[in-house]
């Protein structure tokens, strides 16, 4: 495993120096693109898991944080500019990347500030290795995918997930998922609360993650819930009962129902600062400088106590 720099004019990022991480899965190497901003005590940003899921949506934030800390954000692999390679994504891979991840590019415990359904994969490893982290912040945690929120049982959900990992009906069903007017219809109903900022220029970004070679993959498996990487709501709450170390939340309070029902078990939990703030699933990237207010006195206090 190692670590390479990438040209920033070939990549696409946000000012920071991108470099890749070389991971092997299984005997498959995997190319995961990570971007560096700043200097200071590190700090990790990772992205939601998201059909559009890129550490682009983490720029502004990545941006506001760097003249305090050393910013990497991530892509994590079958999203953004990682490699997606056909794999069958499912969370043993990416409790693995995060884990092989954070110890090989950092020695020291670090801040990590993770969104949407990054939270379980931050929990799990914060609990598996204490000394990994020495705070974490949840952006709009969730923890159960699209498909099963919906009410999809475990069958449906694998049979939608085949058929899209499928060659040629799955290529078409996928194009009819990420078309520019789908993905304008969903930042609308739950990623942004301002319709203003769903402009055609940031929808055709969008829409151009989602056309890379390969992208369906993880995409589906996100959907259908095979990056789930807990399955009842107990599980979730017991591991935020099981940290040792500073845990903050930030809740959307345009969040969808069942996502803002979730959360609320979440932060009733005893020991976990919340705050909630304008936006939905997706505040970190439509409201990031209301994000870093909310949270700096957590972010920047030297000594941080559970109670």
């Amino acid at each position: 495993m190692s670590t390479n720099l990438l040209s920033t004019s070939a990549a696409i990022g946000f000012g920071g120096v991108v470099q890749e991480y070389l991971w092997n899965w299984e005997n498959q190497q995997l190319r995961v693109v990570y971007e560096t901003l700043g200097k200071g005590s590190p700090l990790l940003l990772l992205p939601s898991f998201s059909t559009v899921s890129t550490r682009l949506e983490m720029s502004e934030l990545a941006r506001l944080l760097a003249p305090h800390f050393q910013v990497v954000a991530i892509d994590w692999p079958g999203f953004g500019e990682s490699s997606r390679p056909s794999l069958n994504y499912r969370p043993e891979i990416y409790q693995q990347f995060l884990e092989n991840f954070v110890k090989a590019i950092f020695n020291t415990p670090i801040t990590v500030i993770a969104a949407g359904h990054a939270a379980s994969y931050v929990l799990q490893l914060a609990v598996k290795h204490q000394a990994a982290f020495s705070r974490i912040i949840l952006l709009a945690p969730t923890w159960r995918g699209p498909l099963p929120t919906m009410g999809a049982s475990q069958q449906i959900a694998g049979i939608v997930r085949e058929l899209v990992r499928s060659p040629i009906l799955g290529q078409a069903l996928y194009k009819l998922n990420t078309t520019q007017s789908f993905l304008s219809f969903m930042y609308r109903r739950h990623v942004f609360t301002d319709a203003a900022k769903i402009t055609p220029s940031f929808i055709e970004k969008k829409w151009r993650t989602t056309q890379q070679p390969g992208a369906r993959f993880a995409s589906a498996a996100f959907v259908t819930g095979n990056l789930d990487a807990v399955h009842e709501q107990s599980d979730f709450l017991e591991l935020v009962q099981s940290l040792t170390i500073p845990l903050m939340v930030v809740i959307g309070e345009s969040s969808p129902p069942k996502s803002r029902e979730e959360m609320n078990a979440l932060v009733a939990l005893p020991g976990v600062k919340s705050v909630v703030i304008p936006g939905s699933l997706g505040l970190h990237e439509e409201y990031p400088a209301v994000v870093l207010e909310a949270v700096q006195d957590f972010l920047f206090s030297s000594h941080l106590h559970l109670p």
